[in-house]
């Protein structure tokens, strides 16, 4: 499996000016904007260590989805959630031919945690042999900041803000993250089951 970001967050979508107030830094002087670009990479990753975490994506986007083979020809779990549409279904085959599927061919089944494509028929088309088959999907919460759940937007300053507090700072372990930003994805976070137990 392998998902590819096709199409990035825009600046004008990053809230720049609310995460300078939620740093407390000064305003009114003619330098204001001159961290703007360092204040976004904050943000940026910041959004990316959240999304990893909880396999939510927070800002829309467009993704590629390459499969070699179905999990189940039932219902094809997608990684990552909310998906708001299935662009596109296309078979590959060892020689990069393409076939595309109809639109009627298939259906976006919604979930808050692992949505799925399910075939309108019994089974979803089999993927060529030594080939592939490639799902293109919008997946996010909303087309910009403005419209983010509050507790995720909040969790995305408090991760920036640490990142931007201790961005000299070469001794924090792998995979750090405060406690705060922890409590308010933790909601988000996918449910595993191994051997009947939730992990």
């Amino acid at each position: 499996m392998m998902l590819i970001e096709e199409s990035t967050i825009p600046d004008s979508a990053l809230p720049v000016d609310r995460f300078k107030a939620h740093l407390r830094l000064g305003t009114g002087f003619g330098e204001d904007s001159v961290q703007d670009e360092v204040l976004r990479s904050f943000l940026r990753a910041a959004m990316a260590a959240i999304e990893a975490r909880t396999s939510k994506i927070l800002i829309a986007r467009d993704f590629s989805l390459t499969l070699n083979a179905w999990r189940d020809a039932g219902a094809q779990p997608l990684p990552v959630a909310p998906v708001t549409g299935i662009g596109s279904v296309e078979l590959v085959d060892r020689d990069g031919l393409r076939q595309s599927l109809a639109g009627d061919a298939y259906r976006l089944e919604p979930d808050a945690q692992r949505p799925r494509l399910r075939p309108m028929g019994s089974s979803l088309p089999a993927v060529p042999q030594g080939g592939a088959v490639e799902i293109g999907l919008t997946a996010g919460f909303a087309a910009d900041w403005g419209g983010l759940p509050a507790d995720l937007g909040q969790a995305v300053l408090l991760l920036a803000a640490h990142y931007y507090e201790y961005r000299d700072d070469t001794s924090l372990g792998d995979g750090c993250m405060p406690f705060g930003v922890t409590s308010l994805i933790e909601r988000y976070k996918p449910l595993r089951l191994y051997m009947g137990r939730v992990q």
